[in-house]
C-alpha cells in the first residue's frame, strides 16, 4: 500500500506508482488522506492516477491536532480492511508520521521513501523535522535519497541491511513530466501561451528569477525580510523579472502583496500546477527559495538556488555547489542574488556543478527491493 496526501508528497510517490502499477508480480493500493485537496488532485490528474482508497480529511479550518487524529483513525480502518504486508510512505509530513503510527500500532511493516534527511532542530523546519525523525523511529525499510542520508541513519543505528540508497524519486518525476512536454509540440505550444498570456512576457526570451516561500519558520519578521530583500533585488536589477506563484496561505499573501505588488518587474500569481511549474523552472535563470523539493528539481535542470533557510535537510546540494543557503536576512539575499545575476563565473560553477540526487531510476530500485520483501512475506 502506498500512502501520501499532500501535492509535494503525490509528485514524489506518482512515478512510484505508476512503476508498481507495471509490476504485475505485487498487487498494490494506493491511498491518500486528502490532507492537501485541490493540490493533491491536480498532481493525481497529471500522472493518471485514481486512488483506491480516499480518506477525504481536509476541512475548513483544521489544525495539526485534527490532520493528525482524522489520518490516524482513517488509517486504522484502512489496514484492518486491507491488511497490506507493507506501506510505503513518504519524507516528513503529517500523512507521514501519521499513517506510520498507525502502522506501528497494527503491526504493519512501513518503508520510507526519502528517509534520512535531517537538520537534527525540531523547530526547523518545524513540524516536518519531527515527522521525519519519527518515521524514522517507526520505519523498517529506509529508501534514502543519498549516501549522506544513509550515514544519517548509521549514525542513529539503523540496521544497515534495511537502508537502501536509491536517489530521489523527484528526479523520476520531474524527467517524467519534461519529457512528456518536449515531446508533444502542441502541448508545449500551449504551456508557452498560457505563460505569455498569465505574465506578459517570453519566457523563452526573458532572464527571470524563480521565487517559492512558505516555511511556517519564516513567518513573521523573517518572511518581511524576504518580501523587502526581493524588493530591493528587483529595483536594483529592473532588467531581469522576479517571478513568484505566491502561496495561498494568508501570513505570506498578505506581507507579499504588501511589499511586492507595486513593482513592474516583480510578477505575482497564483500557486501554478506542477506541469507549468516545472515548465518555467526548466526555462528560470536562478531559483529564491524556502522549500525542500526545489533544492532538488532545480541542479537537475543546471539551475542555481539560494535557499532562504538557515538550516537544511538537504546539505548534500550545498556541498555540491548547487545550492547555497542565505538565511532570511534581506542583505545576505540581496547580496547574494545581485551575485549570481551580475557575475557569470560564479553563476557558472554553480549551474554546471554535479546534482547528487539520482538520475531517475529511484522507483525502480524501490520496486525491485520491495518484490524481495513482499516475498518474505
Amino acid at each position: 500500500m502506498i500512502v501520501f496526501g499532500t501535492r509535494p508528497e503525490a509528485i514524489k510517490m506518482a512515478p512510484l506508482c505508476l512503476a508498481f502499477h507495471e509490476e504485475s508480480t505485487i498487487q498494490s493500493i494506493v491511498c491518500v488522506t486528502g490532507q492537501h485537496r485541490e493540490m493533491l488532485d491536480q498532481v493525481l490528474h497529471l500522472f493518471d492516477i485514481t486512488p483506491d482508497i480516499d480518506l477525504n480529511i481536509m476541512k475548513k479550518g483544521q489544525d495539526l491536532f485534527d490532520v493528525t487524529a482524522q489520518i490516524l483513525q482513517g488509517m486504522k480502518k484502512v489496514i484492518d480492511k486491507n491488511k497490506p504486508d507493507l506501506i510505503l510512505v513518504h519524507g516528513d509530513t503529517t500523512t507521514t508520521f501519521a499513517t506510520s503510527l498507525a502502522a506501528f500500532y497494527s503491526n504493519t511493516k512501513i518503508g520510507h521513501v526519502e528517509a534520512g534527511l535531517r537538520t537534527n532542530n525540531m523547530q526547523a523546519p518545524f513540524p516536518e523535522e519531527f515527522n521525519r525523525q519519527s518515521t524514522g523511529l517507526i520505519a523498517d525499510y529506509h529508501f534514502t535519497p543519498t549516501e549522506l542520508t544513509k550515514e544519517n541513519l548509521k549514525k542513529e543505528k539503523k540496521q544497515e541491511q534495511k537502508i537502501i540508497v536509491t536517489g530521489n524519486t523527484v528526479i523520476d518525476a520531474l524527467h517524467m513530466v519534461l519529457d512528456r512536454i518536449h515531446k508533444d509540440s502542441e502541448k508545449e505550444l500551449c504551456i508557452n501561451n498560457f505563460f505569455e498570456k498569465l505574465l506578459n512576457i517570453d519566457i523563452n526570451k526573458s532572464r527571470f528569477v524563480l521565487i517559492t516561500g512558505h516555511r511556517r519558520e519564516n513567518f513573521g519578521d523573517g518572511f518581511l525580510n524576504i518580501c523587502h530583500a526581493i524588493k530591493q533585488s528587483a529595483i536594483k536589477n529592473p532588467n531581469t523579472y522576479f517571478i513568484y506563484p505566491v502561496h495561498l496561505n494568508p501570513n505570506v499573501q498578505q506581507p507579499v502583496k504588501n511589499i511586492l505588488s507595486d513593482l513592474s518587474n516583480v510578477l505575482l500569481i497564483e500557486p501554478l500546477e506542477y506541469e507549468n511549474f516545472i515548465y518555467l523552472l526548466e526555462k528560470s535563470y536562478l531559483v529564491v527559495t524556502d522549500s525542500g523539493g526545489i533544492q532538488e528539481e532545480a541542479p537537475s535542470l543546471g539551475k542555481p538556488v539560494l535557499v532562504m533557510r538557515d538550516v537544511t535537510e538537504r546539505p548534500e546540494a550545498i556541498q555540491a555547489g548547487t545550492v547555497k543557503l542565505v538565511g532570511s536576512t534581506k542583505h545576505d539575499i540581496v547580496n547574494n542574488i545581485d551575485l549570481l545575476l551580475n557575475n557569470k563565473t560564479i553563476y557558472r560553477d554553480m549551474s554546471k556543478s554535479h546534482n547528487p540526487y539520482g538520475n531517475g531510476n529511484a522507483c525502480k530500485k524501490i520496486v525491485e527491493y520491495v518484490k524481495g520483501v513482499i516475498n518474505e512475506c
